[in-house]
């Protein structure tokens, strides 16, 4: 079962989403930014560049260490904190 995990930030909705396929999905607003699919590369890892007002740019990363099972987010750099991380199975 796919597992997906909701982040608000400022005035926009990102969805990381670990696919049952094992694949890594990062969305903006309901659309697919980027997509890694399962295989030997540890941690998968996506990334999307944003800009939310003017010229005001943010960076969003996710990396799913498979074999772990931990997901970390971070946005410019700065650590998601795991209470943000809305998680939906």
């Amino acid at each position: 079962m796919a597992r997906r995990f909701d982040i608000s930030h400022r005035h926009r909705k990102f969805s990381v989403i670990i696919a049952d396929d094992g694949a890594l999905e990062l969305w903006l607003d309901g659309c697919l930014r980027k997509r890694r699919d399962a295989g030997e590369r540890n941690p998968l890892y996506v990334w999307t560049n944003i800009e939310l007002d003017w010229e005001d740019h943010h960076y969003v990363e996710a990396r799913y260490h498979q074999d772990r099972g931990e997901l970390a987010v971070t946005i410019n750099g700065t650590p998601v904190p795991t209470e943000r991380l809305s998680v939906q199975e």
